[in-house]
């Protein structure tokens, strides 16, 4: 994605359109903005001219190109046109084919996607002729990217405020992702597991749950039905992936293999714990002032990866191996003793917790090093990978 036109109408969420130009800038992609007369009362057109480099546009009239034609040509060549803040006005205009600015006349005129984040009170968005506008615009393609729910400015709570930047942002560029796991569905694991000890202390590591959660986000963005599994993790999930909480190995164990038989991928990107106590306390442990500490007996959890392996109808299976030292060793090791086509290693705990990592790829024919990177852009390689071993075996 090289350009987009981002259109910002009145309202004031307007006040976001500056982050969302910023996060597009900085990934390099060119930004024209486009704003309405109502969206200048709410931010100035220098704030986001500042921001994006270029010139922002708000006539019909006056826009500069040498044929007039300013509102066809601004369009050409564009990879997309974001409307964000998108109000109910403008929802109306685009879906009724109205084009009486600039912004709602290069929509109609437009040759690339169009994606709108609606932003507009709780009752507007639920109006009947909103909703109506809404599954028009849906109908005749255009992307509408929300709304979420929450406080309002009006002082109301409900649907109708504005995605965040972020989401946008990630929504429009994970749009151009070819769908190559389209029609699959793919099972993840991520994060630790917790095997208590009492009622407050128990064993687990220091995974953060990321790299599970990235693959996740990426499977889905390739078009893939999603299910995550996840330990004790603190992050958001995956926008359309379907989310399983839970604590344990044990409980891990128990979710995942009712479902991995039904999957065409399963990738164990979980850090489990081997062992748990053999026996659960039902009270605190407490000093008893002896100093001599209690015996804590441990007993082996079951190994997830490896019944998934077993199945009669066993998905495509990758396993992750997390080693201190001698990571080709030990991924190969992992490899034979899971009986799977593919296992990714990494050096963990030097990456628990941070958001880049290296990866090694590791099969029976031998290794492919993925060289260190933010760990969505790992993830994105990694289901390319693994779309392409799923075709081969077509």
């Amino acid at each position: 994605m090289a350009r987009i036109v981002l259109g910002v109408t009145g309202g004031i969420a307007a006040y976001k359109a500056a982050e969302l130009t910023r996060l597009f800038v900085k990934a390099d992609i060119a930004v024209d903005v486009v704003m309405t007369a109502s969206a200048t009362r709410f931010i100035a057109p220098i704030t986001l001219q500042a921001l994006s480099g270029r010139p922002v546009l708000t006539d019909l009239w006056a826009s500069g190109a040498d044929n007039g034609m300013g509102h066809i040509n601004l369009t050409r060549g564009a990879d997309a046109v974001v409307v964000a803040p998108a109000s109910a006005d403008f929802l109306a205009k685009v879906a009724q084919g109205h084009a009486d600015d600039l912004l709602s006349t290069l929509a109609s005129a437009r040759d690339c996607p169009l994606f709108v984040a609606p932003a507009m009170n709780r009752q507007m968005w639920g109006n009947a002729a909103t909703q109506r506008n809404v599954v028009r615009l849906q109908a005749d393609g255009v992307t509408v990217l929300g709304p979420g729910s929450g406080d309002q400015a009006c002082g109301e709570t409900g649907a109708g405020r504005m995605w965040e930047p972020e989401q946008i942002f990630d929504a429009v560029l994970a749009s151009r992702i070819p769908k190559v796991l389209a029609g699959k569905t793919v099972l993840v694991t991520a994060g630790p597991t917790f095997e208590a000890i009492d009622p407050v202390r128990g064993i687990t590591n220091l995974s953060s749950g990321k790299m599970g959660f990235a693959i996740a986000r990426a499977a889905q963005e390739a078009g893939a039905d999603v299910t995550l599994v996840c330990g004790p993790v603190h992050l958001p999930t995956p926008r359309h992936v379907r989310r399983i909480d839970v604590a344990s190995a044990q409980q891990m164990h128990d979710t995942v293999l009712p479902l991995a038989g039904l999957q065409h991928v399963f990738v164990a990107t979980a850090a489990v714990a081997d062992w748990r106590p053999a026996s659960y306390a039902q009270r605190k442990i407490k000093k008893d002032g002896s100093r001599t500490a209690p015996a804590l007996e441990l007993a082996e959890n079951p190994d997830i990866l490896a019944a998934v392996a077993r199945l009669p109808q066993r998905p495509y299976c990758v396993g992750f191996a997390a080693e201190t030292d001698d990571l080709a060793v030990n991924a190969r090791e992992k490899l034979k003793r899971k009986n799977v086509p593919l296992i990714v290693g990494n050096i963990g705990p030097a990456t628990f917790g941070r958001d880049d990592n290296a990866l090694l790829l590791v099969d029976a024919d031998g290794e492919r090093a993925l060289p260190g990177a933010d760990k969505l852009s790992l993830a994105r390689e990694l289901v390319r990978e693994i779309a392409g071993r799923l075709e081969a075996l077509a």
